[in-house]
């Protein structure tokens, strides 16, 4: 069995569905409103979880009603949550989401999440030492992804950064990391003086860039190669890169090639758009490996 540790954000999911979204000044009425658990780092570790690994999360919620739910969803999901520090100063994060025309749009409000610093990490430095893998996103502060990426490579620990959201990350931070996940947005950002090809084969069985629909792209050291994606019908692609991540996370570690990684993953995110919430189609190991 895989040990995974996520180092991230763990969130509450305000989710309106509308026909449309507003543009600005604009009021449009909306379908529905629902809540549910999410986070980056929560949705990696649920993601990764149900897919057979034994996952431990790190990270931190307010001491609030949202706190409690969603510590509750990580538990039934089989998550480790000893090193989830609820705190009293500080609530649990929000992502406040609009589910309209096909796609969504997500306004991020950290608030514990802030708190998951170099300092609380390194006080649970034994649980990074047993992972096959770490993962870790951007939902939490800088200085962190630094610091847990300096770790790793330190100790020798194979590490998956998915760099969302997208802001400036230290040379330092793209080098130590053992895979980078990134949209073709994020990594257009992260990489803007290079074209595709070009920070693909920079480097090369690392950089993996996610294109939707077309699947994901590498650099192999001889070629770029793309795995291509399923086709489904979408209900919500909120959560599908997160299920991509804890996917791939989960069959490197076991010693899939990274192909057969990425392909994996792809599958696993092709199911997850097929209900609503981040986690809510977040498959199991059974329904992927049925439906390859």
């Amino acid at each position: 069995m895989a040990k995974l540790c996520v180092i991230g954000s763990c969130s509450m999911d305000l989710v309106v569905t509308s026909s449309r979204r507003p543009g600005a000044g604009e009021t449009v009425l909306g379908d529905s409103f629902k809540t549910v658990p999410g986070g980056k780092g929560a949705n990696q570790a649920v993601a990764a979880a149900r897919l057979g690994a034994e996952v431990t999360m790190i990270g931190c919620v307010g001491k609030d009603s949202f706190g409690e739910v969603i510590l509750h969803n990580l538990k039934e999901n089989d998550v480790f949550i000893d090193n989830v520090e609820p705190v009293t100063h500080r609530e649990s994060g929000t992502a406040h989401i609009v589910l309209a025309e096909g796609d969504n749009s997500i306004i991020v409000v950290k608030g514990a999440n802030d708190l998951v610093t170099p300092e609380y990490v390194e006080s649970c430095a034994s649980v990074l030492h047993t992972a096959d893998m770490v993962l870790i996103q951007q939902e939490i502060p800088v200085e962190t992804v630094a610091f847990v990426s300096e770790f790793c490579a330190t100790h020798q620990i194979p590490l998956l950064l998915n760099p969302a959201p997208a802001r400036d990350l230290e040379a330092s931070v793209i080098e130590q990391a053992t895979y980078i996940t990134p949209n073709e947005h994020e990594a257009a950002l992260m990489f803007g003086g290079l074209s595709t090809s070009e920070a693909l084969r920079k480097y090369p069985n690392k950089l993996l860039i996610t294109e939707g629909k077309q699947g994901v792209r590498y650099f192999d050291g001889e070629q770029e190669v793309l795995v291509p994606s399923y086709i489904v019908e979408a209900v919500d692609t909120t959560g599908a890169g997160d299920t991509f991540n804890g996917a791939f996370a989960v069959a490197r570690a076991e010693g899939k090639s990274l192909y057969d990684s990425i392909q994996f993953a792809n599958r696993a995110a092709s199911l997850s758009v097929t209900k609503f919430g981040a986690q809510g189609g977040m498959p199991k190991r059974t329904d992927v490996e049925a439906s390859l």
